[in-house]
């Protein structure tokens, strides 16, 4: 018995496949964890501008230690909070690259906070991937400088208390008050609207690099189900009720140069 071959489906148009930039391997974050939609976006930016052979990344000590890992361009590992000050060392000494941090809300706006405000200030020619989950992930779910008022952690299980604890850390309100800053924005990640906006916006962060313009950062925010002790679809809904009110969406500030790009 002769079994005729399968035919190919005709007119089929490929819509969806693995940047070239993305490892093709499973990652170690939690199931709902935003952080792999994040890297796929900037993988993709990159693969679309013809970078990836001149990219460094740098992983932060956070749930994205590994990012280097699922990344087929180049990436080293900065101390806890050091990457801007890594980035710019790189930049400077490579002026050619393009440099980028991936950094979570501890690594950034905890111990990292001089480095991230002197960078900006600076203007060093670097961009910011910033994930803002309001809590700290990877070492148990602590309260962390962008917890919401009343959210509860493990080191707030009352919720933060805004009379003793004091309250949010907004980064992107703060770095684009400085003169160094060329691109500052906030989006999120919590659905496909948001998602695309957010590629936008990372996309832009790269450009004012690549131009020349300055300091660029694009703050995510993003869910953490485990810690927050929720499902994938209730985190996202999370964010969209709690976190956005708290962390306005928008353009923080936006050079000339880059304003004609917006879309």
């Amino acid at each position: 018995m002769t079994v005729a071959a399968p035919t190919k489906p005709k007119n089929l148009k490929l819509v969806y496949q693995r940047p070239e930039s993305l490892v093709d391997s499973a990652t170690h974050y939690c199931p709902g964890c935003t952080h792999g939609i994040a890297h796929r976006l900037v993988a993709e930016v990159l693969d679309e501008m013809g970078l990836r052979e001149k990219t460094i990344g740098i992983a932060p000590v956070g749930c994205a230690v590994l990012a280097y890992e699922y990344f087929t361009f180049d990436g080293v590992e900065a101390a806890h909070g050091r990457a801007p000050a890594m980035a710019t060392g790189i930049k400077r000494v490579l002026p050619d690259r393009v440099v980028f941090t991936y950094q979570g809300d501890g690594d950034l706006a905890s111990i990292g906070m001089a480095e991230i405000m002197h960078a900006a200030a600076r203007g060093e020619r670097i961009t910011v991937i910033f994930i803002n989950n309001a809590i700290y992930g990877m070492t148990g779910g602590q309260m962390a400088p962008t917890t919401l008022p009343h959210q509860v952690t493990t080191s707030s299980p009352r919720g933060r208390d805004v009379a003793t604890q004091g309250y949010p850390i907004r980064m992107a309100e703060i770095l684009a008050n400085l003169d160094g800053a060329a691109y500052i924005v906030r989006r999120s990640l919590h659905d496909a609207t948001n998602i695309r906006k957010a590629k936008k916006a990372i996309r832009l962060a790269f450009e004012a690099q690549v131009r020349d313009l300055g300091f660029s950062m694009v703050e995510l925010l993003s869910t953490c189900p485990t810690n927050w002790g929720m499902s994938p679809v209730e985190a996202m809904e999370w964010v969209r009720d709690n976190m956005v009110p708290t962390y306005p969406l928008g353009d923080y500030k936006v050079a000339p140069e880059l304003q004609k790009l917006r879309v």
